[in-house]
């Protein structure tokens, strides 16, 4: 017995040096963590248990079979944060450059198989040079037996990756079909066909920081969501938001003790809004101010900043936030925030995360190139997202909602389950000088008869009480009694139950 378990604990540090301590040296060398070292930070300490830790690829052309590595270029199991289950794995690049083989994508496969079974969230650490190209189409069918599972557990199980080293070709598009994407600034990448091939065929110099790196994906393209500084930023950043996430789509989101009191008083509140309808403030003040303890875990802050996203807990309890910005834009809608909504409002209505909104838009944002980009197809996203959430919605106008803006953001006709207004809220088709310009053509030559007519407007039109007289507004609330005005409902909207019409699925317009 004693020489079995001796056989054993060899074979087990054999697999745990991975590709030897060469490789080892040259990961640290990089600024990078080894796959072990990630997941001792990323999880509860002693909680890991790993499965598959003595497969060996298959592959026996180009001399692979004289190179066999026990874990094939991948870490897998499942382990807590916090204390909750959560499936993972994380490829280790010095194994063969954590290429994917065959038998590499069986083990991803198998435990996302086992958190769709037991409803639990599944987190990928991504550091692999691609697919391992002696093994084939054998390697692009592993590959495409993990994106088949990417798409099985949408919705169901919530997906996170974390991109810590090269992502490249085909490899981009699982962690692109997972709900979240973290980068690490400097040592990661993400794109299709790298700078030598986009030189080749375009003639375009560029290098892969730019073309994929942490910064271009989560201030341009949007694909990732955060971009970190370091290995052990992006691990505890992944950390923090699972906290906020329900286990699966059955669930219901978490509930943690707090001491902040649902009917605080935010008396600063009363007076944000400036007297200037043209002045900026940060709205995150007030998303801040009603949420627990002011903690906000913002998604994509860098992104579109015009629209705000992200989740916090009132009474202990996730929601999901999303907010005009006017200090961006105005706060006004264009393409990428529409985009960016739209998906944060999918997520939270699939894992029955209730959603806060709160309004301060003047409405979408004009000009050729806007129009050119498709902002049609793109603001009904936003608004296709708004209108088929069944979870509680409840939406706080804290100044302007003009015009089709107005009913995309979460309005009474979409189903609202309550909506308020400041008194400071203007809801109207547009903003006065506009309105009275159509409307009083005629008198456009005589500037003192504008300016007595959209005084007239902004007396009868700028504020909230039309809107609520039409039962648009179910009440007009004092700005630092938000948080309690929230918290009550959320409450009362807690056994909230409405189901959309039989569908096979819907068909938003992507």
């Amino acid at each position: 017995m004693s020489a079995n378990i001796a056989e054993m604990e060899k074979r087990r540090t054999a697999a745990r040096m991975g590709g030897g301590q060469k490789r080892t040296d040259a990961q640290h060398a990089k600024g990078k963590l080894t796959a072990r070292e990630r997941l001792l930070i990323l999880l509860d300490e002693g909680s890991f248990e790993e499965v598959d830790m003595y497969v060996e690829h298959n592959c026996v052309d180009f001399g692979m079979a004289a190179q066999t590595i026990p874990g094939d270029g991948v870490v897998t199991g499942s382990g807590t944060i916090n204390g909750r289950l959560v499936y993972i794995y994380a490829q280790d690049f010095t194994v063969f450059g954590g290429a994917v083989s065959e038998r590499h994508a069986m083990k991803i496969c198998k435990i996302m198989d086992a958190a769709m079974k037991v409803g639990a969230p599944v987190i990928g650490l991504n550091d692999s040079g691609g697919a391992r190209i002696q093994e084939g189409v054998a390697s692009l069918g592993g590959y495409t037996e993990i994106f088949q599972r990417n798409v099985l557990a949408s919705g169901v199980v919530p997906q996170l990756s974390l991109i810590m080293g090269p992502c490249a070709g085909g490899a981009v598009y699982s962690p692109a079909m997972t709900d979240f994407i973290f980068m690490v600034k400097d040592s990661s990448y993400m794109f299709v066909t790298g700078p030598d091939v986009v030189k080749t065929v375009t003639n375009e110099i560029v290098t892969q920081e730019e073309l994929g790196g942490a910064v271009t994906h989560s201030t341009k393209t949007s694909v990732a969501d955060l971009a970190l500084e370091n290995d052990i930023e992006a691990l505890l950043t992944a950390r923090d938001l699972i906290d906020f996430l329900p286990a699966n789509n059955r669930e219901g989101v978490p509930e943690r003790p707090t001491s902040d009191p649902y009917d605080r008083i935010e008396d600063s509140l009363d007076t944000l809004i400036p007297a200037n309808a043209n002045q900026p403030y940060d709205m995150h003040e007030v998303v801040r101010k009603v949420l627990d303890e002011g903690d906000f875990f913002e998604i994509q802050p860098t992104h579109a900043a015009n629209i705000i996203v992200g989740f916090g807990r009132v009474e202990g309890r996730t929601v999901g936030v999303v907010a005009n910005q006017p200090m961006v834009l105005a706060g006004v809608l264009d393409i990428n925030a529409s985009k960016k909504a739209a998906r944060f409002v999918r997520f939270c209505d699939a894992f029955e995360i209730p959603i806060l909104t709160f309004v301060d838009v003047p409405g979408f944002l004009p000009g050729t190139a806007q129009e050119y980009g498709g902002i049609i197809k793109h603001g009904a996203k936003l608004l296709f997202a708004y209108a088929e959430a069944t979870v509680p919605k409840i939406t706080v106008i804290t100044r302007k909602a003009y015009g089709g803006a107005y009913c995309v953001m979460s309005s009474k006709h979409l189903r609202g389950d309550l909506n308020y207004s400041w008194p400071t809220g203007e809801i109207a088709v547009m903003g006065a000088k506009g309105a009275v310009e159509i409307i009083f053509r005629q008198d456009i030559g005589d500037p003192d008869k504008i300016a007595e007519r959209t005084r007239e407007y902004e007396d009868a039109f700028a504020n909230p009480f039309v809107a609520a007289s039409k039962g648009f507004i179910d009440e007009v609330i004092h700005p630092r009694n938000t948080r309690r005005r929230i918290a009550l409902g959320l409450r009362k909207l807690r056994n909230k139950s409405l189901e959309n019409p039989w569908k096979k699925h819907d068909n938003i317009p992507l």
